[in-house]
C-alpha cells in the first residue's frame, strides 16, 4: 500500500509517489481534452488536480519528514483518485461514444465523487506541523472553496437528449423519424459523422458493448441498455431494408388475416369508443383522458360517472397497462389491413382502389410506422403503376401517397428509383394541373435528397426544363420555391449542371439579379454563392456578366445584400480565369473597404477574406504560362494597410491575409510585396506567431515567414532562442506536412551566426529534423518540398563554425540517408545533399584519427589497422565524417554529369575536398579510381562561368601529377582551346595557362 511506503523512514519513497502523482495530474491535464463526453467536466477537475501540484513539489523538497498519518493518508487518497480519474478519462476517451452519452449523468456522479475524496485527501494534511509556503496554503484553501462549490453534471446537450430518449422510452409509440433524429442528435453531440454508414458502425458497436456488459453480469445496466437499443433500432441505420423486411413479415404472418373486435374493457364508458389515453379513477373505473375531464369540468359536483364519487382532475392516473394493450390491439389491426389492401387495388373496380387508396393515405397521415408497414408490404411498385391509369382521382391519390411515403425516408426513395420508368411517370405531373404539379414537385425534392437518386431525376428528358419552366411562371409560390430546391439539389451533379445550362436555367438568374427587386436580387446571389458547379459553368456566368451586377451588389449600403454578393464571388473566384478578371474589375478595393470598415459583421468580413484569398491565388505566375500578369494590389501603400490590418484583426482574418500575402509572394509582384512586408516588420511579427496555440493561424504564420526569411537582409536579430524552439515543436507535433515544409524550410535560412547554432544544439527536439529524410523503409514523407527542406535545414547543421552540429548529424546517421538522396531526390535536394556532404568532408581531416606507431618489432606485433587512403588515419562515418567510408565517391561523381549546373558544382566542391592541400596525390587516386577525372573535365564546357572557374582551377593542380598529365591532358585539350578562343578574359587566362602545362601552348603566348 502508499501507507507502507510513505512511513518508511527515507524521504525517497515519498518522493517517488508524489512524483508519481504529478505525473499522473500532468497526463489528466493533457487526455482531458481528448474525452468524447464530458469534457467541461474532465476540465474543472483536471484544473483542480492542477492546483494541487505546487503542494506535491513542496512536500517532495521538504526532505526529510517524519512520518504521520495525516500525509500517509492525503497521499494515499490523492495517489488512489489519480489512478481513478485517469481510468474514467481513459474509458471516456475508447468506449462507444453513444454508450458514454448515455451514461453521461453517472460519469458526472463519478466525477463529483473523485472531487470530493481529493476535499476529504487534502482535509488531512498536516498543513500546522509543516513548512507549508504562505502563497500555496492561500492557494488550497481557495480550491477547497471552488471544489465545495462544484456541480457537474451532464452538458446542457448531453441532458437534452437523455430526456429525449426516457421520453421516447416512456411514449412506446414514438416513430421512425423521432429515432432517425435522436441517433443524429447523439452523434453530433459525441463527435460521430452523421453519414449512415459510420452511424451504423457505432451504433452495432454500442450494441456490442450492451452485450459485454451481460458477459460481466452488469445485468442491470443492460436492461436499461436494451430499452434504449429497442427505441434506437427503429431508426433507419439500425437495420438494413432486408432486416426490417424479415422482422416485420414475421410479425405480420403470426397474426393471422382477420381483425379482432376490441375488448368491452378497451371502451370509454362516456363516448362508448375505443380509448387512445385511458387514465384510472382511485375507485377503480377507466376512462378517456379527453371525456372524464370534459365531464368533470362541466358537473356542478364533480363525481364519478359510474360510482358517484366525489372525484377531482388531480385524482385521475394513467392505466399504462391498459393503454399498452389497446395500442398492441390497434397495431395489430392495422397491420392486417396494410396487407389485405394492397391485392384490393389491383380491383378492376375503380370506386373499390379509390376507397382503399383513402384507407391507405389515411393510415399514412395517422402514424409514422403505418407508412413504414406500406413500403416493407411493397406497395410502391403498385402505386406507381396506378400513376400510369385513366382514371385522373386514382393518379391523384396515389401521386399523394408516395409523396407520404418518400418524405425523409430514403428506404422508399430507393424502392421508387429501382421500378421501371417511375422518374419519367412523376415528371409527367409537372406538365399537369396545378395540383399535380405541385405534389410531384414535392415528391421530386425529396427524392433530390437522396445522393444515389440524383443523376436518376436529371437523366428524365424533359425534367429540368420543366422545373425552370415552373420556376419562372411562378402561378404558385410554393411550388416554384420547391423546384427551385430540386435545381438547386440536382447542381451537385456537373452533368446535370450542363442541362440546367441548356434549359436556360442560368439565364433566368442572371435576369431576375438585373432586373428584380432587391429581395429577388438576393435571392438569386444567394443561389449563385451556394450552387456548386463545374469550372466550365463558373467561367460561363463570368461571361455572362455577371460579376459587373455582383459587383454593383458589393457596394450595396444593406449589409445581407453585401454577404450574399461576396458569397457569389466567393464561389466564382475559384477558378483561376474568374479570380483575374474580378481583379480587373476593380472589385479588390471595393473589397478591402468593407474589410476595414469597423462596422463590416464578422460574417462579411470572413467572406471577404476567403474571396481575397482566391483572387491573390489567381495570381500566382504558372510556369509556362504566356499570359499577362494581374497584379493584385495596386500599390506598395495597399500592402502596407493590408499587413497593418492584420495585426489588429482577430485570428480567422489574420490567417486568410497570411494565405493571400503567400500566394503574392508567388506571383509576379513577389518582389514588391515582400520588400514591403518586411520593411513592415513582417518578419518578427511572424516570428512571434510561430508560438501560438491557433494552429491554422500558426500554420500560415509560418508558411508566410519561410517565403519572406530569404528576402531579409537582418534577420539574426529577430531569431530568439524560443522562435527556434517553436519551429522545432512544429516540425514535431504539426499534421500539415505544408507547415511542416516552411517550418524546415525556414531553419534551412536562418543566418549562419554562433549564437543560432549554439540555440539548436542545445534543442532536445534538434532530431525530429533528421525524421524527414527517407531511408529506405520508411518512405512516409515523400513530398518533395518536405524533403528538399529537410535537406536544407541539414544543410544549414552542417555549416563550419559549429563542429558540434556537425557531430549531431553525422551521430543519427543522417550521412548515409544524404549519399542516397544523391541520386533519389530532386534537382535541389542532390544540390543541398552534397553541400552538406563537402561541408562535412572539410571537417574530416581534423577528425581522423592517426595510426600510433609501434615501438616493438613489426613481427611481434599485430597488424596494423587500416588506414583511410585520402585522410592516411583511422576514419568512420560517424567520427570522422569521411566520403570514402559513407561510399559517397561514386555518387558524387555520378552527379558531376547532371544538367542542373547547380547540382555539379555542389558535387564537384565536395570532391575537391578530397584532394585539398596535402591531400592532392591521394585524393587524386581516389578519384581516377571512381573514374571521376573525365566528367571534371567535361566540366570545362558547362555554361556557367563560376563551374568553369572551379574546373580550371582543379585541373591546375591535378595536371602537376605527371601521371594524372599524361593520362587525361589529352583529352582537355579541345575544350581547353575553345574556351581561350570563346571565354571571358579571366577564363582565357586560365586555360591557356594550363595548356601551357600540358605544352600545348608557350610560356610567352597571348592568351596570358
Amino acid at each position: 500500500m502508499v501507507m507502507d511506503v510513505v512511513t518508511n523512514s527515507s524521504a525517497g519513497p515519498l518522493v517517488e509517489v508524489a512524483t508519481q502523482i504529478i505525473e499522473g495530474i500532468i497526463e489528466i491535464v493533457v487526455s482531458s481534452q481528448n474525452v468524447f463526453v464530458g469534457k467541461k467536466s474532465f476540465v474543472e477537475l483536471s484544473s483542480y488536480l492542477e492546483r494541487v501540484v505546487p503542494l506535491l513539489k513542496e512536500l517532495k523538497n521538504m526532505g526529510s519528514i517524519a512520518a504521520s498519518e495525516g500525509i500517509n493518508n492525503f497521499i494515499e487518497i490523492l495517489n488512489h483518485q489519480t489512478k481513478e480519474a485517469k481510468k474514467l478519462i481513459r474509458d471516456c476517451s475508447e468506449r462507444n461514444r453513444f454508450y458514454l452519452l448515455v451514461n453521461s449523468r453517472s460519469i458526472a456522479k463519478h466525477i463529483e465523487a473523485i472531487t470530493k475524496e481529493i476535499i476529504r485527501a487534502i482535509s488531512c494534511f498536516p498543513f500546522c506541523s509543516l513548512n507549508v509556503s504562505v502563497t500555496i496554503r492561500e492557494d488550497i484553501d481557495r480550491l477547497i472553496k471552488s471544489m465545495q462549490n462544484a456541480e457537474f453534471r451532464a452538458a446542457m446537450a448531453e441532458e437534452e437528449i437523455l430526456e429525449k430518449i426516457e421520453s421516447g422510452i416512456q411514449e412506446r409509440n414514438v416513430d421512425r423519424s423521432y429515432a432517425n433524429d435522436l441517433l443524429v442528435s447523439i452523434a453530433k453531440v459525441v463527435g460521430v459523422s452523421t453519414d449512415r454508414l459510420a452511424l451504423k458502425k457505432e451504433f452495432d458497436e454500442f450494441k456490442s458493448e450492451i452485450e459485454s456488459l451481460l458477459s460481466r453480469k452488469d445485468k442491470a445496466e443492460a436492461i436499461q441498455m436494451d430499452q434504449i437499443i429497442a427505441l434506437l433500432e427503429r431508426a433507419d441505420v439500425a437495420s438494413s431494408l432486408d432486416d426490417k423486411e424479415k422482422k416485420y413479415l414475421i410479425k405480420r404472418n403470426s397474426l393471422g388475416v382477420q381483425p379482432l373486435e376490441p375488448l368491452q374493457s378497451f371502451y370509454c364508458p362516456i363516448t362508448r369508443e375505443v380509448m387512445i389515453d385511458p387514465v384510472e379513477t382511485p375507485t377503480g373505473h377507466t376512462f378517456e383522458r379527453s371525456a372524464i375531464e370534459k365531464w368533470l369540468t362541466d358537473a356542478d359536483e364533480p363525481s364519478c360517472p359510474i360510482s358517484s364519487k366525489p372525484l377531482a382532475i388531480s385524482m385521475l392516473r394513467p392505466n399504462k397497462t391498459l393503454r399498452q394493450s389497446i395500442e398492441e390491439w390497434r397495431d395489430r389491426n392495422n397491420m392486417i389491413t396494410v396487407a389485405t389492401l394492397k391485392s384490393r387495388l389491383s380491383s378492376e373496380n375503380e370506386e373499390e382502389v379509390l376507397r382503399c387508396l383513402e384507407q391507405a393515405k389515411d393510415l399514412c397521415e395517422e402514424r409514422e410506422i403505418h407508412k413504414e408497414w406500406l413500403i416493407l408490404e411493397n406497395y410502391i411498385p403498385t402505386l406507381v403503376n396506378l400513376l400510369g391509369v385513366k382514371n385522373r382521382e386514382i393518379r391523384n391519390q396515389a401521386l399523394i401517397i408516395l409523396c407520404l411515403l418518400v418524405k425523409d425516408n430514403d428506404d422508399a426513395k430507393k424502392k421508387i428509383v429501382m421500378v421501371e420508368n417511375s422518374i419519367e411517370q412523376i415528371v409527367q405531373f409537372l406538365g399537369r394541373r396545378i395540383g399535380e404539379r405541385k405534389t410531384a414537385v414535392t415528391i421530386l425534392l425529396e427524392l433530390s435528397k437522396c445522393e444515389s437518386v440524383r443523376d436518376s431525376i436529371g437523366e428524365v428528358q424533359g425534367c429540368i426544363l420543366l422545373l425552370v419552366t415552373m420556376l419562372r411562371s411562378n402561378t404558385d409560390p410554393q411550388a416554384a420555391r420547391d423546384a427551385k430546391n430540386v435545381l438547386d439539389n440536382l447542381s451537385y451533379s456537373d452533368d446535370n449542371v450542363i442541362l440546367m445550362a441548356k434549359s436556360n436555367y442560368f439565364t433566368y438568374l442572371l435576369q431576375r439579379l438585373s432586373s428584380g427587386s432587391d429581395q429577388v436580387k438576393m435571392t438569386m446571389a444567394k443561389t449563385l454563392g451556394e450552387m456548386e458547379l463545374a469550372d466550365h459553368k463558373k467561367a460561363d456566368l463570368v461571361e455572362m456578366g455577371v460579376l459587373d451586377l455582383l459587383i454593383v451588389l458589393v457596394s450595396h449600403d444593406d449589409v445581407e445584400m453585401k454577404i450574399v454578393a461576396v458569397q457569389a464571388l466567393l464561389n466564382l473566384s475559384s477558378l483561376e480565369k474568374n479570380g483575374q478578371e474580378i481583379i480587373k474589375k476593380g472589385a479588390v478595393r471595393l473589397l478591402l473597404d468593407i474589410l476595414y470598415r469597423q462596422t463590416s459583421p464578422r460574417r462579411l468580413c470572413e467572406l471577404v477574406a476567403a474571396t481575397i484569398v482566391h483572387l491573390a491565388q489567381s495570381t500566382i505566375a504558372k510556369e509556362g504560362s504566356d499570359s499577362v500578369p494581374v497584379l493584385m494590389l495596386e500599390s506598395v501603400e495597399d500592402i502596407a494597410e493590408l499587413f497593418s490590418f492584420s495585426t489588429l484583426t482577430v485570428s480567422t482574418l489574420q490567417q486568410d491575409i497570411f494565405r493571400a500575402f503567400h500566394a503574392m509572394c508567388l506571383s509576379p509582384s513577389a518582389h514588391t510585396v515582400k520588400s514591403k512586408l518586411i520593411e513592415r516588420s513582417a518578419v518578427p511579427a511572424l516570428f512571434r506567431l510561430c508560438e501560438v496555440d491557433d494552429v491554422i493561424l500558426r500554420g500560415n504564420a509560418v508558411k508566410l515567414l519561410h517565403c519572406l526569411i530569404d528576402d531579409a537582409d537582418e534577420v539574426t536579430e529577430h531569431v530568439t532562442q524560443t522562435s527556434i524552439e517553436s519551429l522545432l515543436k512544429i516540425i514535431k507535433t504539426s499534421k500539415d506536412e505544408d507547415e511542416i515544409a516552411s517550418a524546415l524550410g525556414t531553419i534551412a535560412s536562418l543566418p549562419e551566426s554562433t549564437q543560432i547554432s549554439e540555440w539548436l544544439l542545445e534543442s532536445r527536439n534538434l532530431h525530429t529534423i533528421f525524421g524527414y529524410l527517407p531511408d529506405g523503409r520508411n518512405n512516409v514523407h515523400q513530398k518533395p518540398q518536405l524533403v528538399e527542406n529537410a535537406v536544407g535545414a541539414i544543410c544549414r547543421l552542417t555549416i563550419q563554425t559549429s563542429l558540434q552540429l556537425q557531430k549531431k548529424v553525422a551521430e543519427a546517421s543522417v550521412i548515409p540517408l544524404l549519399v542516397r538522396l544523391l541520386e533519389g531526390g530532386t534537382n535541389l535536394t542532390t544540390k543541398q545533399a552534397a553541400i552538406s556532404l563537402a561541408r562535412l568532408s572539410q571537417s574530416s581531416p581534423m577528425l581522423t584519427r592517426q595510426i600510433s606507431r609501434r615501438q616493438s618489432l613489426w613481427c611481434f606485433s599485430s597488424l596494423p589497422e587500416a588506414a583511410c587512403p585520402v585522410h592516411s588515419g583511422l576514419c568512420t562515418v560517424e567520427s570522422s565524417f569521411c566520403l570514402l567510408e559513407a561510399s559517397a565517391v561514386e555518387p558524387l561523381t555520378r552527379a558531376l554529369r547532371s544538367q542542373d549546373t547547380g547540382v555539379c558544382e555542389a558535387a564537384l566542391d565536395a570532391l575537391l575536398t578530397l584532394m585539398d592541400n596535402e591531400r592532392l596525390q591521394n585524393g587524386c587516386k581516389v578519384l581516377d579510381e571512381a573514374n571521376a577525372m573525365p566528367a571534371i573535365i567535361k566540366l570545362i564546357s558547362s555554361p556557367s562561368a563560376n563551374l568553369q572557374e572551379k574546373v580550371l582551377n582543379s585541373l591546375e593542380r591535378i595536371f602537376r601529377l605527371i601521371e594524372y598529365k599524361q593520362k587525361y591532358g589529352t583529352s582537355a585539350h579541345m575544350p581547353l582551346v575553345d574556351l581561350t578562343q570563346r571565354g571571358n578574359g579571366s577564363l582565357r587566362s586560365l586555360a591557356a595557362r594550363i595548356l601551357a602545362q600540358l605544352n600545348v601552348l608557350h610560356d610567352q603566348s597571348s592568351y596570358f
